[in-house]
């Protein structure tokens, strides 16, 4: 029998505590070794349960979820999944714990709803396998380490590079990029290297809960030369602007005229796994760029977007994938690469780059 992983709770609601226990020890793969009450109790616990993974709230008493983070992080690297609320500021505040190097969240409200409470715990158990699985517990810890922006990219080891194609210049009119869990942080080192003479759409489906990717297109806008923001209902297609799809719902895009475009916001369709969907979005932008569509597939879970970079492929276009060293979870990336769609494979830090290059910038 394998070895069960062993996961900390640390979070002041008795109620959490033990909602997320259940959760988490529901298959009988994941084994809670301890809880813990407030930060300090989760730092301390940390250093000697070792778990294998770690949920921790934001707010709490003593001392709180951001700053037992950063303790973690710089005493004894463990993985964490932040416990978010889903509100602007709970946004914001889990957007830095992304920054300190945790990496990923689960929302805290709807933990409480009896609806909900299935998907939920299938998301929360899914994505805890998901990322403790991720090679050896030494390349995991490095690669969360090398995800906080409170460490020197340069410090960070060589990655290997896998290069089956280069991409050519054949005059794209749109980027499609694709992206889940750790991607928050992936997407600080790729959107803040498009040049500022980027003159096509960009649009990115980053699966999020609402007020989280507004807060996360605020933060990429601030440190970016191009112009970062979340889409909006009929707004019209500028170049050089990167879409972020709002939390929950799809984002897709329209021909309007010959010339002009316009972005369509809506809750259909309504049975996909994820909502925004990667496949919704590219397959929508494919329909209207065609083949002069540059496909992006990063770290996340699943194969979200797989499928879109089929037809793309289909249509004669090319597409990049990140490679699994850099990746968080070594998922959607590795669906494209398996099925041969991905023409060339590159580390988190050459992406940016790439683009530039694919358009001639």
């Amino acid at each position: 029998m394998a070895r069960k992983i062993k996961a900390l709770v640390v979070d002041d609601s008795a109620f959490m505590r033990k909602s997320l226990s259940i959760m988490l020890e529901s298959t009988g793969e994941i084994e809670v070794i301890a809880t813990a009450r407030d930060g300090q109790e989760g730092v301390e616990m940390v250093k000697t349960k070792f778990p294998d993974i770690v949920t921790m709230d934001i707010e709490m008493p003593r001392m709180d979820g951001l700053t037992a983070l950063q303790k973690i992080m710089k005493e004894h690297p463990t993985p964490v999944l932040m416990v978010s609320s889903l509100t602007t500021e709970g946004a914001k505040e889990t957007l830095k714990a992304l920054e300190y190097g945790a990496v990923d969240f689960i929302p805290k409200e709807l933990s409480y709803v009896n609806v909900n409470i299935i998907k939920i715990k299938e998301d929360l158990v899914a994505k805890v396998k998901a990322i403790v699985s991720q090679k050896s517990l030494s390349l995991r810890l490095q690669r969360i380490q090398n995800l906080s922006v409170t460490k020197s990219s340069s410090s960070s080891a060589p990655k290997t590079e896998y290069i089956s194609k280069t991409i050519p210049q054949i005059g794209y009119r749109s980027i499609a990029l694709g992206i889940s869990t750790g991607g928050p942080m992936s997407l600080q080192r790729v959107i803040p290297k498009l040049s500022k003479k980027l003159s096509i759409p960009m649009f990115i489906v980053q699966h999020m809960p609402p007020k989280f990717t507004k807060s996360l297109a605020e933060r990429l806008n601030g440190l970016s030369e191009v112009e970062v923001k979340e889409a909006e209902d009929k707004e019209i297609v500028k170049g050089g602007v990167v879409y972020i799809a709002p939390g929950g719902l799809h984002m897709t895009v329209e021909k309007l005229t010959s010339n002009q475009n316009q972005i369509i916001i809506s809750e259909n369709p309504s049975d996909t796994l994820h909502r925004p969907c990667v496949d919704v979005m590219m397959n929508s932008v494919i329909k209207v760029y065609g083949k002069y569509t540059l496909g992006v597939i990063m770290t996340g879970m699943g194969r979200d977007g797989a499928d879109a970079i089929k037809e793309l492929k289909i249509k004669g276009g090319y597409s990049i994938a990140q490679d699994e060293d850099s990746c968080v979870v070594y998922g959607m990336p590795k669906a494209i690469v398996d099925a041969g769609y991905a023409d060339t494979i590159l580390s988190l830090d050459r992406i940016g780059n790439e683009i530039n290059k694919a358009c001639g910038l």
